[in-house]
């Protein structure tokens, strides 16, 4: 039985809502660190129109393959392997990149090779959307991110939730610009 992810559940309606209008126009999405696929699953599913590539790092690979062949749709593609760190990424070229709740997950060096992987796969006009949460003007949005924040630093001192202006100045790096900011779960 794949892992199950509680958080998973109650947030991929949500966001759903948000990927239906902002991918309207694309074909091919990379995720990036599909955890236990089922966002994937999910998103795949209903956005029939696009080929979703899964990916993650190596030692969530059996565990999203798994969920991905038991649940699968055609337009889902078997995942690959990437980690952000690495220094080849897969050889494509995605007319739009996804990712959920890895940001603040990485370490920052990690977070500035994410944007710059995005920067050599994602095509001249593409779209890049994160789902997770950000600190704006160093200030939380909620008290229940501030502690969430110092939970995550006193699991790992180097990951936490980031600011939103550091991460748009490095996606600016790679010819990003934001387009829509959507409150969410």
């Amino acid at each position: 039985m794949p892992v199950f992810s509680e958080a998973c559940e109650r947030n991929k309606q949500p966001i759903l809502g948000v990927l239906f209008d902002e991918l309207a126009g694309s074909s091919r999405v990379l995720e990036i660190g599909s955890g236990t696929g089922q966002h994937a699953v999910h998103f795949a599913r209903h956005l029939p129109h696009l080929e979703w590539q899964p990916t993650d790092r190596a030692d969530y690979l059996r565990d999203l393959a798994a969920r991905i062949a038991e649940e699968g749709t055609p337009n889902l593609l078997a995942p690959l392997e990437l980690d952000v760190l690495q220094e080849q990424w897969p050889s494509m070229t995605t007319d739009a990149v996804y990712s959920a709740n890895t940001l603040h997950i990485m370490s920052w060096p990690a977070v500035e090779a994410f944007f710059s992987g995005v920067g050599k796969v994602l095509a001249a006009g593409g779209m890049l959307v994160v789902y997770g949460p950000f600190r704006y003007a160093g200030n939380f949005t909620s008290e229940s991110n501030a502690a969430f924040d110092r939970s995550l630093r006193e699991r790992d001192p180097a990951s936490g939730i980031r600011d939103i202006e550091a991460v748009n100045r490095l996606a600016e790096a790679q010819s990003l610009v934001l387009t829509a900011d959507h409150v969410m779960p």
